[in-house]
């Protein structure tokens, strides 16, 4: 039964009187709880409102390797709370995760959120929670559980903090770590939605040097979902047609950063061709009007390239068919080459 938690018969303070409002919490997870429940998997073992999530391991492994990650929204959340447009940070939540999962082969499975704020406003929480459920069902993932913390005083009003947490599986034999990248495997590359969830405080330091202000076409632009890779990813890993080799995602440093980090032998570097794909207008309008060289581009942004693909030169031709089968517009963007390659002026040589 409810009770009233704002009156206190001796006069004295209560948790309400001092910013926490527990019985909004018990009615977001009302709320939610029809939407975390669509993304429910036969594995879990709990629902919604236990101390703790419980699953076994997802069926047909010999030897699965639990395979974890966590990340957040970054910056980009100052954007959507700004403008009060909260629906598709969830899934910038659980794709800027299960992607970086995904990397290693593995299919997530388990999801987990973290909801921080100064006043819980449920309208705001419920849009927020709501689209990670959707980015899970996404990314075929159960939404486990998770937290919310109200923190008056730390957080001002109704300003909030996301952070996600996710685990996947991956069989030992099938972990994709890199190791087996040579010179002519060829780099595939898979669109972004924009600037996904990176570079955000260049891109508001940007916009803060901009009038009139920002109007609705160029927000939408900027406040898309980040892709969420996992389900055409896992179809083509399963194609035993295709050797793929290593995985990046394109994510805080962009390529500059992220493309070394898979090519283990230190004497490979991945050449790619700056003129393979046109960059969408959004980088184009972030370059200019900020006046951002080309380098500090691609070290912030994606510009336009989400996800990376090296593969073998044989089954190129297989895992572009496959992945355009899957929905994908995927291009061929460079190769794997000698760290002695001279690269041409439209190239990038990346080590």
């Amino acid at each position: 039964m409810s009770k009233d938690r704002t009156a206190n018969p001796t006069g004295g303070l209560t948790y309400k009187s001092a910013g926490v409002d527990i019985d909004a919490g018990a009615e977001l997870v009302r709320r939610i709880g029809s939407a975390c429940k669509a993304t429910h998997r036969p594995e879990m073992l709990t629902g919604l409102g236990g101390f703790a999530a419980m699953t076994e391991i997802p069926s047909g492994y010999r030897e699965p390797v639990l395979v974890s990650g966590t990340d957040g929204v970054g910056t980009k959340l100052k954007l959507a709370i700004d403008h009060q447009r909260h629906s598709g940070v969830g899934q910038d939540l659980v794709a800027m995760c299960v992607n970086d999962v995904l990397v290693a082969g593995a299919e997530p499975f388990l999801f987990l959120d973290y909801y921080a704020t100064g006043t819980l406003d449920l309208d705001t929480a419920a849009e927020v929670i709501n689209g990670i459920a959707n980015g899970c069902l996404l990314a075929g993932c159960s939404l486990a559980g998770g937290e919310t913390a109200e923190m008056p005083g730390f957080y001002q009003g109704e300003e909030y903090d996301l952070a996600g947490f996710c685990v996947g599986v991956v069989e030992k034999s099938k972990i994709i770590s890199g190791d087996n990248v040579t010179v002519g495997d060829i780099i595939i590359g898979l669109p972004s939605s924009g600037a996904h969830s990176n570079g955000y405080s260049l891109i508001r330091r940007v916009l803060d040097h901009q009038s009139p202000p920002l109007d609705d076409r160029l927000l939408d632009l900027l406040l898309a979902p980040t892709r969420i890779y996992v389900k055409p990813v896992l179809a083509l890993l399963k194609d035993d047609t295709v050797d793929v080799n290593a995985m990046v995602h394109i994510t805080g440093g962009g390529f500059y950063e992220n493309v070394p980090r898979v090519l283990k032998n230190p004497d490979h570097a991945a050449l790619i061709n700056r003129d393979s794909w046109q960059w969408p207008e959004l980088f184009n309008w972030l370059q200019t009007n900020g006046n951002i060289a080309n380098q500090e581009m691609l070290t912030t942004f994606n510009c336009g390239i989400g996800f990376l693909m090296i593969v073998s030169a044989e089954s190129a031709d297989a895992a572009m068919h496959q992945l355009a089968e899957s929905g994908e517009k995927p291009v061929v963007i460079g190769e794997i080459v000698s760290k002695s390659h001279t690269p041409a002026p439209n190239e990038l040589l990346l080590m």
